[in-house]
Formats: C-alpha cells, structure tokens, sequence
C-alpha cells in the first residue's frame, strides 16, 4: 500500500530561526530531542535510540535556517521522507514548525502522536 503524506504544525514561542535551525539540522542538536545519540558522515545520519535501535538517513534537502529533508535509507518509497522547516510569521512574528512525514495506511494517528511527543520534548529542553 501507498504512504500517505502527513502534514503537521507546531507553534514555537521565543527563539529564532537560528536557535531553531541547530537544534533540527545539527547532530547535537538532533540529539536533545530526536535521537539518543547522532552522527553525521557526508549527507548520511546515524540515528540511534537505546541500545538497539538504529537508522540512518540521507540528507536529501536542506537551506539554512529553513528547511531539512531526510530520507530513511532503509524506505523503499523513494518519495517518502520527512522534513522539519522553519516558518516565520512577518505580521505575528511567531515561528511555526511544519513536519512532513509519510505513514502507511491506518497508522496516521501512531505517526501524529510520535511527532507530538518529540516536540513536546523539542520544546522542553530548548525553551521553546
């Protein structure tokens, strides 16, 4: 079956777009809320999670304190990634950030909550 595209928003209070941009794009940063412990070699990620799991992922977009796009090396959908970008509001001044994931069918509402409890943790430990 198809991935479908899941879009989501989280409004950040405080920070900037450069606060925000090492925190979704570096390995260090990447590893406050996202994964135990990062690397990063060329365009490919190491995520690790516990003991045992581990994934990687290519880097296959980025523009600085804007966007990043990973592709899940091990994901045969060649169109599905999932990407963190920075949306500033001119007139509010507030900064949302749009994730954009794939999840397979029935397995939407497993994918929001995922993503809702790691920028939960995103915001807990940067203040934002």
């Amino acid at each position: 079956m198809k991935k479908e595209k899941i879009k989501m928003e989280y409004m950040l209070k405080g920070g900037t777009e450069g606060i925000i941009w090492n925190i979704i794009s570096t390995p260090t940063g990447l590893e406050t809320w996202f994964a135990d412990k990062v690397n990063s070699q060329d365009k490919v990620f190491t995520f690790r999670w516990g003991k045992t799991e581990t994934r990687q992922a290519e880097l296959v977009s980025s523009r600085t304190n804007q966007l990043v796009r990973f592709h899940w090396t091990d994901d045969e959908e060649r169109k599905s990634y999932f990407e963190l970008k920075i949306v500033y509001n001119e007139l509010t001044e507030d900064l949302t950030l749009e994730v954009t994931d794939w999840a397979e069918p029935g397995e939407e509402d497993d994918l929001k909550e995922l993503w809702d409890s790691d920028i939960e943790k995103l915001k807990r430990v940067s203040g934002l």
